[in-house]
């Protein structure tokens, strides 16, 4: 089912991707050949007006198909050839090359957009409070070795109270607990949580030198409070704006910052993943339900929309540094050179999907 899943959320974002060259090339008035969904052989084809739309038989996205995209592929005496791509303006090229990456963009922000006003869980901040109900304290992280470990506190469960010495408070908030926990410092306290819908408590004492104040009490877990985020309309529209770009910025200095190791030789294969690896993510993604998968849908299409602007050959960031090099000597790069370029660009993809897909399936069978 995982797979299933993976291959719907793979041919939408490159179909929203390839359609976003498709509409900006057709707005800038070159002519489109073809728009397909999935990779030929062809199953079917239908032609409207100028373009065929096709329905192919490998089905891991899609493709468009854009006259003039590859000059030597182009008849000369052809009766369109004013409409050719390589015969628009370099800005009208660079848009129709960067109207992928936008689409990715703008399709990110719309499925935001649909789970702020649906409801997500989300983090509570003094922004966002008045919007969140159902607010409960979620343990993010367990320190190892502290006394919360050893008391068999995990991720995910929730504190439900907190008790010492007669005094206890009941769903309170990060805040709350963390000051019972330095005021009962030297105190054996009782916790109770819930995980998986089964009610539990542990008892533990706090110790100290676990944070940076080494004087502070504590017990070894990360807290946040958590809730169900609900926008009205215009509210969502903007907030999920905001949180697109904020969000399109932490993947932009993700990746580039794995890249900045990868040049060093230094880079952890672990922190990204292949095919096999979004697999596993997709299904856990689905299993935490519909808006979960909507939102790990949604950071796919920010990471796609960054990786596509890498200046690298075989990407859309590569063919707008050869547009550039194009305006600043003012003569086409020779076609042969940009074959090569991008075929060598192209190789190193694929042995760099081939490195990531090795290093998931090793986490995996590890």
């Amino acid at each position: 089912m995982s797979v299933l899943i993976f291959l719907l959320v793979l041919v939408a974002l490159i179909l929203v991707h390839e359609f976003g060259h498709f509409l900006i090339a057709k707005r800038s008035g070159i002519r489109v050949d073809e728009f397909g969904i999935g990779f030929p052989p062809r199953l079917f084809g239908k032609k409207y007006g100028e373009t065929l739309y096709s329905l192919n038989a490998i089905p891991f996205g899609g493709f468009v198909k854009i006259f003039g995209e590859d000059r030597e592929e182009v008849d000369k005496d052809d009766k369109d050839i004013s409409r050719a791509m390589f015969n628009k303006g370099r800005w009208a090229q660079a848009t129709v090359l960067f109207g992928g990456v936008f689409f990715n963009i703008l399709f990110a922000w719309i499925i935001f957009a649909a789970t702020f006003s649906i409801g997500t869980t989300a983090a509570v901040t003094e922004e966002n409070k008045n919007f969140i109900s159902g607010q409960e304290l979620v343990v993010a992280e367990v320190l190892e070795g502290a006394p919360a470990s050893e008391a068999g506190f995990l991720a995910e469960d929730v504190i439900l109270g907190i008790s010492a010495r007669g005094e206890a408070i009941q769903n309170g908030n990060a805040d709350e607990v963390a000051s019972f926990i330095e005021r009962y410092s030297e105190s054996e306290l009782t916790i109770s949580y819930l995980r998986e819908d089964e009610e539990g408590s542990v008892s533990l004492t706090p110790v100290l030198g676990l944070l940076e104040d080494e004087s502070a009490p504590a017990i070894g877990v990360a807290m946040v409070d958590v809730g169900e985020l609900k926008y009205p309309l215009h509210l969502a529209i903007f907030e999920s704006g905001m949180f697109t770009l904020e969000s399109l910025w932490a993947v932009t200095l993700g990746i580039l910052g794995f890249l900045g190791n990868a040049l060093l030789l230094s880079a952890d294969l672990s922190q990204i993943a292949g095919p096999v690896g979004i697999v596993s993510l997709v299904g856990d993604a689905s299993a935490l339900g519909f808006v979960t998968l909507l939102s790990f849908t949604a950071f796919i299409s920010l990471n796609l929309a960054v990786i596509n602007l890498l200046p690298f050959p075989a990407l859309d960031g590569g063919r707008l540094v050869f547009l550039g090099i194009e305006a600043i000597k003012g003569s086409p790069i020779k076609p042969k050179v940009a074959r090569m370029a991008n075929g060598i660009g192209f190789a190193l993809l694929i042995f760099l999907m081939l490195a990531v897909t090795y290093s998931d399936v090793l986490r995996l069978v590890g």
